[in-house]
């Protein structure tokens, strides 16, 4: 292993000859990202519902080297993990559940109309400029249609330009860990013209993933050791911009993800076998293009085809081999017109159209499709500390079956409205309140899946009200931002999701739901003396959501399942001219993997601790980064889905050459 990260960085530095260095180039990336992260801090200030947001610089400043250690960090997020670097990742934001969770990439919306998730281990942090969490509709008006049909979103930013001039650049990177971990990463950029820039970039991530665990059955413990794990994924990405005219820009992307991989299983006492395995494939290309040149008036237009495909297979079922294999497609196109008469009021209309349809290998299988029909109408109206948005969304969905019956058509109003008072100057202070009514139609799994669908199953209703404080204090030496949220959610005819196993899962209708929470969030900065700085950062979030169907039932106001209490996080970092280093814990309560809560159905609370060192070196005028993380440093054992043991102490060195 060692051999292979001298070999890759030498490889980097003899292909840096190759390039021209830009002597000024670190001076103005430094001050871009300075005034890049102030604008992110005063519009998560400003924002009329919560907005969360991590920078590229403040994940590597918090110790995260994951996706799933990224969401750790933002409060009011579940994560629903099933360990290791091939385990599945799905979120879940203040008690709605995944399928209420949209994903963005680069400004159009993932999608997974079979079961509703998006497993975010697919994305990597390396590419990413920033990964922002939005709840509810805040004052971001000039918004494809798609994008308010959610109650929260989930913002995936890629890295835009990291040079200026025209010459080609290279940023080449290695991260080797525990348990047969290497991920190679290379990314290439180059500005073409004046007007028109390329980049492309390419990773791949092999793993064995056979991290110990101890398997506990009464007074009997046993040490053992995670089986039928290995994953090979590999991903590439292709970006274009183009500024034709002033005023004018189109951006597109093409994107290839495939990752085969060994299903592990659940945990079973005496027997350990598994012979499952998932093969999964996701291509799509998206463009965007925007006009701004017209006074009062600005035009987008987006588009994007996504084709998806998963086979998965169980070797070990009783009947026999289990073999099933699905393709999903998706068309989608979005315009939105934005009419600006003063600075105190803006108006937008936006109108999507989205085609899904999923087929599959199996017997039984009625080839459904959907499409939809989405329309918002909003305004906007500012004053100097205050400013309110009003948005209208029209949803029509129109459901169909190639072999069979289709389930019922689905049509709905829903209001939102969010507002911002700004009560201190200096130090900042704002308070903000917002309102949204929106409701989920089921995925195709929900409705057609064979034993576990059912075409009258009723649509999610969900009502979330939000009230907040945010606080900004920028004073030398110190430098202090906090937000504290409190939230009620109702929901009515709640799908829950409970896993079967990492690819089935068994759906079920809660019928009302009630969530009442808490968001927190503080950010410091001190500067110790001239380059030495502290910073901290940490989250907590409280979320009771409970079961308020029959009050006659055994199971009324329990905690639904997969839904901790309490949940929070930290990092403290110091920054300084030798070693720059970062403690972080991350961790939740206990909580259920029933709505029944049996006795054997609690899973315990945990709290993992890592650290982080990091040092940037000049190699031939050009940055080398190296970093090594630790994460779980006192080797906890727990689960964060029931049967599936998360990883005890791991490591993980990382080298970045940029030229």
């Amino acid at each position: 292993m060692p051999r292979c990260v001298i070999t890759f960085v030498l490889c980097a530095c003899v292909l840096s000859g190759f390039s021209q260095n830009d002597s000024i180039h670190d001076q103005v990336h430094v001050l871009d990202t300075v005034v890049v992260s102030r604008l992110r801090s005063h519009r998560s200030l400003q924002s009329t519902t919560p907005l969360h947001t991590l920078g590229h610089n403040d994940l590597q400043r918090m110790g995260v080297s994951t996706m799933a250690d990224a969401l750790h960090r933002i409060p009011g997020i579940t994560l629903r993990d099933y360990g290791g670097a091939g385990g599945m990742k799905t979120v879940s934001v203040r008690g709605f559940g995944t399928q209420h969770t949209g994903v963005s990439y680069d400004g159009i919306l993932l999608n997974n109309s079979q079961n509703g998730e998006i497993d975010l281990s697919h994305y990597s942090l390396d590419n990413l400029g920033s990964l922002s969490l939005l709840v509810g509709d805040n004052d971001q008006l000039f918004i494809p249609a798609r994008n308010a049909s959610v109650p929260s979103l989930l913002l995936l930013e890629t890295r835009s330009m990291l040079f200026d001039d025209a010459a080609p650049h290279v940023t080449s990177q290695l991260r080797v860990g525990s348990f047969g971990y290497v991920g190679p990463f290379v990314r290439y950029e180059q500005k073409l013209s004046s007007r028109m820039a390329l980049s492309a970039l390419g990773e791949y991530v092999y793993a064995e993933n056979d991290y110990p665990f101890t398997l506990r059955n009464v007074s009997v413990v046993t040490r053992e050791r995670r089986t039928n794990s290995r994953m090979n994924t590999g991903h590439a990405e292709l970006n274009a911009s183009w500024l034709p005219v002033s005023h004018h820009e189109l951006k597109a992307k093409v994107y290839y993800y495939d990752n085969r991989q060994q299903l592990p299983g659940i945990v079973r006492y005496y027997t350990n076998e598994s012979d499952e395995t998932l093969h999964t494939q996701n291509f799509f290309a998206q463009a965007q293009y925007v006009v701004t040149s017209l006074p009062k008036w600005s035009f987008k237009w987006l588009g994007k085809f996504n084709w998806s495909s998963s086979n998965y297979r169980n070797g070990n079922y009783p009947d026999g081999v289990v073999d099933g294999h699905y393709w999903q497609r998706e068309a989608y196109t979005s315009a939105c017109v934005l009419y600006a008469p003063s600075r105190q009021w803006a108006f937008d209309y936006s109108v999507d159209y989205i085609f899904n349809n999923l087929n599959s290998s199996r017997l039984y299988d009625v080839k459904p499709y959907r499409q939809a029909l989405l329309q918002t109408l909003s305004a906007t109206y500012r004053q100097q500390r205050f400013k309110v948005l009003a948005r209208l969304l029209g949803s029509l969905y129109f459901n169909g079956a190639r072999k069979g019956d289709g389930s019922d058509d689905m049509r709905r109003l829903s209001p939102s409205v969010s507002l911002s008072y700004q009560l201190l100057h200096q130090p900042a202070m704002y308070l903000r309140a917002s309102y949204k009514n929106i409701f989920r139609v089921p995925t195709f799994n929900e409705n057609y899946f064979y034993h576990y669908g059912s075409k009258d199953l009723k649509p999610e209703l969900t009502d979330q009200l939000n009230i907040g404080l945010t606080f900004l204090h920028d004073q030398s030496p110190w430098r202090i931002e906090a937000s504290l949220d409190g939230y009620l959610n109702h929901v009515k005819d709640k799908i829950v999701a409970v896993p079967y196993n990492m690819f089935v899962w068994s759906n079920i209708n809660v019928g009302k739901v009630r969530i009442l929470g808490l968001d927190a969030m503080l950010r410091a900065a001190c500067q110790l003396v001239p380059q030495h700085v502290l910073r901290y950062t940490g989250s907590y979030g409280f979320q009771r959501a409970a079961n308020r169907t029959l009050k006659t039932s055994p199971y009324y106001n329990n905690q639904i399942a997969y839904m901790p209490l309490h949940s929070g996080s930290m990092s403290l970092a110091y920054e300084n001219p030798w070693v720059n280093l970062t403690v972080h814990a991350s961790g939740v309560s206990s909580n259920w993997s029933n709505n029944e809560h049996h006795d054997q159905s609690k899973i315990g609370g945990y709290m993992e601790w890592g650290v982080m060192a990091a040092r940037t070196f000049k190699v031939w005028r050009h940055s080398l980064a190296v970093r090594a993380d630790v994460k779980n440093i006192f080797n906890r054992q727990y689960e964060i889905v029931a049967g599936y043991p998360m990883p005890g102490i791991q490591y993980q060195i990382t080298m970045n050459y940029q030229f």
